[in-house]
């Protein structure tokens, strides 16, 4: 992945494909209190009615259309032979 494809610029025009007769417009932004992981909505305007899109950033700093994985605490454990 080179560094355009991980900007929401790049996740919007590849889900949205916006026009100038049909941009796309960030409808709401969100950070969930404690997580420090940001969510934005994307709407676009076609024939049939509005289409939106949420994006999720990730760790890596790319933006996705589908949220990170959650971290959980892991419990390993090592056997002496």
């Amino acid at each position: 992945m080179n560094r355009t494809e991980k900007t929401l610029h790049w996740a919007v025009d590849k889900w949205l494909a916006p026009t100038l007769a049909a941009p796309a417009r960030v409808m709401r932004c969100s950070r969930p209190v404690g997580a420090g992981r940001r969510c934005v909505r994307v709407e676009a305007e076609r024939p049939d009615g509005p289409l939106s899109f949420f994006f999720f950033r990730h760790d890596d700093g790319s933006w996705n259309v589908f949220p990170p994985a959650i971290v959980r605490p892991v419990l390993n454990g090592w056997r002496g032979a």
